[in-house]
């Protein structure tokens, strides 16, 4: 199969300075029982966490638990192979799947004290930090973008989102915030009344 890697051009972002482009990472899909989280994270250079909906980052590789037996892990774009040469080696006599969806995927960023206001217009969540606090991802949908979110700092959300759909996530975003403008303009202009 030949290598459409240098054919890849960058998703079309139109939500101007509120959605930021991340750069290029490859992505593994893992599946697998306990003996092959264990095998995966002495090679991944990353733990393989257990705890539902939580990121666990080192250094510059993140692994994301998506499920009971499945995790998202994350490196730069030009450690790929060296991550997955050594993750086929240690998991070769266990049962897993292994998937490299690096093509699918685009990785955005959502920053500053509106991102959880915008992602709650499309994001069926409780994005209060107490609810989701940072570390915690999982799948879920913005409008109709299935996506996976992972609160990586108090005011900063990270999206994994498929290829295809990054210039409608972005378009969603931009439209979020021209919509809730208004409604927290007039709230801040509000008198507050005591009791």
């Amino acid at each position: 199969m030949p290598d459409l890697t240098a054919a890849r051009s960058a998703p079309r972002f139109t939500s101007g300075r509120l959605l930021e482009p991340l750069p290029p990472f490859a992505r593994y899909i893992l599946r697998g029982g306990l003996q092959v989280r264990a095998a995966a994270e002495a090679a991944a250079g990353v733990g393989i966490p257990v705890q539902p909906c939580r990121a666990i980052v080192q250094g510059e590789r993140a692994a994301l638990w998506l499920g009971p037996d499945e995790w998202l892990i994350i490196t730069p774009e030009a450690q790929g192979t060296a991550l997955a040469g050594p993750l086929t080696s240690a998991l070769s006599r266990l049962p897993h799947s292994l998937v490299d969806v690096s093509h699918r995927q685009s990785a955005c960023e959502l920053r500053g004290p509106r991102a959880a206001t915008l992602l709650s217009a499309g994001c069926p969540l409780d994005l209060d930090e107490k609810a989701f606090p940072v570390g915690m991802c999982t799948r879920t949908m913005l409008a109709k973008a299935e996506v996976v979110l992972w609160r990586t700092a108090p005011e900063v959300f990270r999206l994994e989102v498929w290829r295809s759909f990054v210039a409608y996530v972005s378009q969603f975003v931009a439209e979020a915030a021209r919509a809730t403008t208004p409604f927290e303009a007039a709230a801040r202009s509000q008198p507050e009344t005591s009791s």
